[in-house]
C-alpha cells in the first residue's frame, strides 16, 4: 500500500454500501422491528464492567446529552449495543439486557429533525432512530428512553473466551496472564434474530427450520449475487448447490488464496428444508442427496471432510436463501506491538 501505511482487516457489517442496493435495503426493512406505542421490548445497553456494576446497584440514569438529547440509550440490536463503549477493550465490555415499556414513541429519521432533542417536551416517552436512515454510522437502530423507571434489568451478557483456532487472525486474538491466546466470542443465542429464524440449539440444522448462514466470495461476485441472487455451483465436495456455513469464520476464509481486502461475506437467512448429514468422504449420498429428496446437505464440524474442521452446508435450491446484508473487511490501524497487517 502506498505511503507504507500499515493496517489490518476487521470484518464489519457497517461499511459496505453496494451500488444499486435498493433491493437489499428492502430486505432489511422487511425484518426491521418497528416500535409500537405502549409495548414492551427486549433491548440492550453496552457499557464497561465497572459501570455495569453501578447500574445493577442503582439502576439506569439519564445521559446528560447525546444525538437524541437526555435519556437512556438502548438498542433492540445486540450487535449495535456490544460495540459500546467505542474504543473500550473488548474484554472489558458488558451488555445489559433489559425490558422496556416504550410508552409513546416518536420516529427521528433524519439529522436536524425539529424534535430531535425536544421530543419529550411534546409528550413522547421514547425516541427511535430506525436503521439505515443515515443518522447512525453503523446503520443500526437506536432508542432513547426518557424515564429510567420504564426500564427493567434482566441480566448481563459478556463475551466469553474461546481458544484461538489454528489459522485465526492474530488481529482478533488476545492473551491472558499465562500468555494463552484466545478470542472473544458473543454467543449467537444472545443476538436478536430476525422473525422466524431459529438459534443454533443443536449442532445439526433441524429439518424445515430457518437459520442465519454466511457465504464468502469476492466483491465483484457479491455485487452480482446482490443483483441476481444466488445460483448453484456446478460441482463441489457435495455436488451442485449453494455452499454456505453457519460459521462466519469459515465463510470469511473464502475465496481461498484471494486478497483479504477483496473478500466479502454475504449474510443470509436459509430455510434448510429436509437435511442430510454427510459425515465422511465417499458417503453413499455425498453428491446424490438431492436425488434422495433432501434439500440441504450438512457436513458436521470436526469430521475431517473439511481441512479447517468447520461445518459446511450445501443448499440445492437458491430460492430457499434470503439475502440480509454483505459484510466486508475494513482497514483499521494495527495496535502497537503487533507485527501483523497488510502493507
Amino acid at each position: 500500500m502506498s505511503g507504507n501505511i500499515r493496517f489490518r482487516l476487521d470484518l464489519s457489517g457497517e461499511d459496505f454500501s453496494p451500488t444499486g442496493s435498493i433491493s437489499l435495503n428492502r430486505v432489511l426493512q422487511r425484518i426491521t422491528v418497528l416500535l409500537n406505542d405502549h409495548q414492551t421490548y427486549t433491548m440492550y445497553h453496552g457499557t464497561t464492567r465497572a459501570c455495569a456494576q453501578q447500574i445493577l446497584k442503582t439502576g439506569f440514569h439519564q445521559s446528560k446529552d447525546g444525538m437524541l438529547g437526555r435519556g437512556v440509550y438502548l438498542s433492540i440490536d445486540l450487535e449495535k449495543a456490544r460495540r459500546y463503549p467505542v474504543n473500550c477493550p473488548e474484554e472489558d465490555k458488558v451488555v445489559i439486557e433489559v425490558k422496556v415499556n416504550v410508552g409513546q414513541v416518536i420516529e427521528i429519521n433524519y439529522q436536524n429533525h425539529p424534535l430531535q432533542k425536544t421530543w419529550h417536551y411534546y409528550g413522547y416517552d421514547t425516541a427511535w432512530v430506525p436503521p439505515n436512515c443515515g443518522m447512525v454510522k453503523s446503520g443500526l437502530e437506536e432508542n432513547c428512553v426518557w424515564e429510567p423507571s420504564r426500564i427493567k434489568i434482566i441480566r448481563l451478557i459478556e463475551p466469553t473466551k474461546v481458544p484461538a483456532q489454528p489459522g485465526c487472525s492474530h488481529d482478533n486474538m488476545h492473551s491472558d496472564t499465562n500468555m494463552s491466546w484466545f478470542t472473544l466470542q458473543w454467543a449467537e443465542k444472545d443476538f436478536v434474530l430476525p422473525p422466524g429464524v431459529f438459534p443454533l440449539l443443536t449442532p445439526q440444522p433441524a429439518d424445515d427450520r430457518t437459520y442465519i448462514m454466511y457465504h464468502g466470495t469476492s466483491r465483484a461476485c457479491a455485487q452480482q449475487i446482490l443483483w441476481t441472487g444466488f445460483r448453484q455451483s456446478e460441482d463441489g465436495m457435495l455436488g451442485r448447490g449453494v455452499y454456505l456455513s453457519r460459521d462466519l469464520q469459515k465463510a470469511s476464509r473464502y475465496p481461498i488464496n484471494h486478497p483479504e481486502e477483496d473478500k466479502v461475506v454475504i449474510k443470509v437467512m436459509v430455510n434448510v428444508g429436509k437435511v442430510k448429514a454427510i459425515n465422511c468422504q465417499n458417503h453413499p449420498m455425498q453428491k446424490t442427496w438431492h436425488q434422495n429428496q433432501y434439500d440441504t446437505a450438512w457436513v458436521p464440524p470436526g469430521n475431517r471432510m473439511v481441512p479447517s474442521g468447520l461445518e459446511e452446508n450445501c443448499v440445492w435450491d437458491p430460492r430457499r436463501i434470503w439475502i440480509i446484508e454483505p459484510i466486508t473487511p475494513r482497514a483499521v490501524p494495527v495496535l502497537p506491538g503487533y507485527s501483523y497487517g497488510y502493507m
